[in-house]
């Protein structure tokens, strides 16, 4: 008598690439499909250049209000002024909602430099 194995009726798939690392895209992505972990490699590889774009301007930002706070200084005003610093959260706020205060507070505070 001889003994075969079940086959499967089950369609057979290649085993997704794996990078250096090991670990496939999907593995990287928490994606359950090559097509899925494709999209959100491309989508983060977008978000990583939106981020060094910001990074970037948000130390233009700094470069700038350090020039306002020296000039204020220099003519015998404040370093920072709370009225403007008010406007400047109420429009995050309006355009971002309640996390655009968190975030506007966070570059006023980047902004202030050192005292």
């Amino acid at each position: 008598m001889t003994s075969t194995a079940p086959t499967s009726t089950a369609p057979t798939t290649a085993a997704p690439a794996r990078t250096a690392a090991g670990a496939s895209a999907a593995e990287r992505t928490g994606a359950h499909t090559d097509e899925a972990a494709a999209l959100i490699a491309d989508a983060r590889a977008r978000i990583d250049s939106l981020d060094d774009r910001i990074i970037g301007l948000v130390q233009e930002r700094m470069a700038v209000s350090a020039v306002i706070q020296e000039a204020r200084i220099t003519s015998g005003g404040r370093r920072i002024n709370l009225s403007r610093e008010m406007e400047i959260l109420g429009q995050y706020r309006d355009a971002l909602g309640k996390p655009g205060t968190s975030l506007a507070m966070t570059l006023l505070e980047l902004c202030r430099g050192r005292a």
